[in-house]
């Protein structure tokens, strides 16, 4: 029999859709072709291919979202501190903060309590969901 993860009892997390995850400093937002071609339909219908060369940017064989000078996501809307794409928004934003990284232990945990104001509070999430969540990408 395995061993329990430490978060076996849920982890509490709502978003207040405050846009912190999405600024602050530089890093990567991931992308495959699917999440390219949705993002595409939503912003640029007309010519995805012009979509990708103003907001994807390859990084090794791996493409991401391209970021504005201060880290921010090109798709944050700093006057309305909202995504603009929140409907075809990347996996790896939707399943924050249950990655990986934000799991590998409970100080981990506590840190991404202090850096997002919508982890540790809200809707109690349960093993299932919580395990779904992280399987989708690692980060």
């Amino acid at each position: 029999m395995s061993e329990q993860p430490w978060y076996h009892a849920g982890l509490q997390f709502e978003c207040t859709q405050c846009g912190d995850c999405c600024t602050g400093a530089p890093g990567y937002v991931w992308v495959n072709s699917a999440e390219i071609a949705d993002l595409a339909a939503l912003v640029l219908p007309e010519d995805p291919e012009k979509f990708e060369e103003l907001y994807v940017r390859r990084v090794g064989v791996r493409k991401s979202l391209k970021e504005f000078p201060n880290g921010d996501c090109v798709f944050f809307d700093t006057d309305k501190r909202k995504c603009s794409v929140y409907g075809a928004r990347p996996r790896q934003c939707k399943t924050w903060p249950f990655w990986d990284s934000n799991l590998r232990n409970e100080a981990a945990w506590q840190q991404t309590c202090e850096v997002c104001p919508g982890s540790g509070k809200g809707k109690l999430h349960q093993l299932g969901q919580i395990e779904e969540q992280r399987k989708q990408v690692k980060v």
